[in-house]
């Protein structure tokens, strides 16, 4: 923490004119975070990690691991979570529409819509060189870092405060807007079409990787019975599969 701390100092001495301490700075900070959540922090380096993109790295040495980790694990605690409330409130529904509601509730767009109405943005530490006035690079970063977030509050402090956080920041408006009706999961609709019409499973490729780490553009290929039908491109494998999966959907519904 002391490392961090020093961090603070070179990058906001400037804000605080010396007045404020980094450590008043940062604790400051941490009650925002808190006020947001709604429940006190307990390991607060969670939370730094959690908030803390990739693409930071290379301006600042003083913290040593993006939030990829806590993404990886706030998506599956998210999954869960939605998966449980869905089970619990709509009792009559078959498994098809429960496992679209939750692939509408928690897919990339929905979540940067969440990610920016709780103003997560003013909080995170990445690269401006990596977005470069790309809408759809921030919201993979907002999208991103609402994960990892989820992925703090459950290895701080719980299931049940995750559930909390979860319910009522993502599900309950979801349901209130009527967005889990929204279909743009295109992978899903493309597996149920072919699956209907007895087509192969299709089959998504990469072929390409163009950028540095931080900044990566991924092309994607969907094959159907050996055909390819789709390429997609996107900042991610999962935007790049969906891109191609909507070209190969329309494309198929136009024989």
């Amino acid at each position: 923490m002391e490392k961090f701390f020093s961090w603070l100092k070179d990058k906001f001495i400037f804000f605080t004119s010396g007045k404020v301490s980094p450590e008043v700075f940062f604790k400051e900070k941490i009650r925002s975070i808190e006020k947001l959540l709604g429940f006190k922090i307990v390991n607060t380096e969670y939370y730094i990690k959690a908030l803390t993109h990739r693409s930071y790295l290379e301006i600042s040495n003083q913290i040593d691991k993006s939030n990829e980790r806590l993404e990886f694990l706030g998506d599956s605690v998210l999954g869960l979570i939605v998966a449980e409330y869905l089970f619990r409130n709509f009792r009559n529904k078959e498994e098809g529409f429960l496992t679209k509601s939750r692939s509408h509730i928690v897919n990339r767009d929905a979540l940067a819509l969440v990610a920016k109405k709780i103003k997560l943005q003013k909080f995170l530490l990445y690269n401006d060189r990596f977005i470069k006035d790309s809408d759809e690079g921030m919201k993979t970063i907002m999208a991103d870092a609402l994960e990892a977030l989820i992925g703090a509050i459950y290895i701080d402090l719980g299931i049940e405060k995750a559930k909390m956080f979860i319910t009522k920041n993502i599900i309950e408006p979801s349901l209130i807007a009527g967005y889990y009706r929204i279909d743009n999961n295109y992978k899903g609709q493309l597996l149920e079409f072919t699956h209907a019409r007895e087509l192969g499973t299709p089959i998504y490729k990469v072929i390409e990787e163009e950028g540095p780490d931080h900044n990566k553009v991924f092309t994607v290929q969907v094959l159907i019975e050996e055909r390819v039908l789709g390429i997609g491109k996107g900042k991610s494998k999962k935007t790049a599969e969906q891109e191609a999966a909507k070209i190969a959907f329309q494309e198929l519904n136009t024989f």
